[in-house]
């Protein structure tokens, strides 16, 4: 019998990190597998990977809150990129409780691949990619001039594709978006190695996109506005 059962009615957003009134939200989205329509499980190793990043995000930006997204189901499953939809979800969810509060997506593997599927998103302001698995430079093409992007990808990765990635990275910026690719040396896919080097190279950036979305947010720069 068949592993693969159909998942949960809707997503679940696990919150890490909630202040009364954040400078930005970041949306955690975890990988996944190609093809798989047996429920997401919090225990995955997938969304396990993603968890240290979630909590060192929350501890060194307090003013920012801080929610991992559990799929309905594992996979991508081809045309129906099954992850897509789950993210549109939390961010409307993210919308009802925090209004127009700018969104940041950190995704690892499918999950780069869906926050780059859902970065055309009014309220996404910039997007972090590890490893993410972009099939072709256009998975960028969803990006908006002045948005930022920030890719790292290891040297090593045998499951997706750092030449893609790069190649996308490079056409975001030809069209205008703030975007930057890192090589993270010698490193693989599931960023075993040093990963305290991914972590605070995440941290950094996040606390870097935290402090710029909030500058770049028409209500900051109307009270700043109003100061002067």
């Amino acid at each position: 019998m068949s592993s693969d059962t159909t998942g949960p009615l809707t997503p679940v957003l696990h919150w890490v990190a909630t202040p009364a009134d954040p400078s930005a939200v970041v949306l955690v989205l975890h990988g996944g597998k190609v093809r798989s329509t047996a429920p997401a499980q919090t225990n995955h190793l997938s969304a396990a990977r993603m968890r240290p990043f979630a909590r060192a995000v929350a501890k060194s930006v307090p003013d920012t809150a801080v929610v991992m997204l559990q799929y309905r189901m594992r996979g991508w499953n081809g045309a129906d990129q099954s992850p897509v939809a789950d993210a549109r979800w939390a961010l409307d969810e993210i919308r009802s409780r925090f209004g127009d509060t700018p969104v940041i997506l950190l995704g690892h593997s499918m999950g780069g691949r869906t926050a780059a599927a859902v970065a055309d998103d009014p309220s996404v302001c910039a997007v972090m990619a590890l490893a993410p698995w972009w099939m072709d430079p256009s998975a960028t093409d969803t990006f908006r001039p002045g948005q930022q992007l920030v890719v790292l990808h290891g040297t090593m990765d045998r499951w997706t594709s750092p030449r893609i990635s790069r190649a996308a990275t490079e056409r975001a910026a030809g069209r205008g978006v703030d975007a930057t690719w890192t090589s993270m040396t010698f490193a693989g896919h599931f960023m075993l190695m040093r990963p305290w080097v991914w972590t605070r190279r995440v941290v950094a950036t996040i606390t870097a996109m935290t402090q710029r979305c909030r500058d770049d947010h028409p209500e900051h720069r109307a009270r700043q506005e109003n100061r002067r």
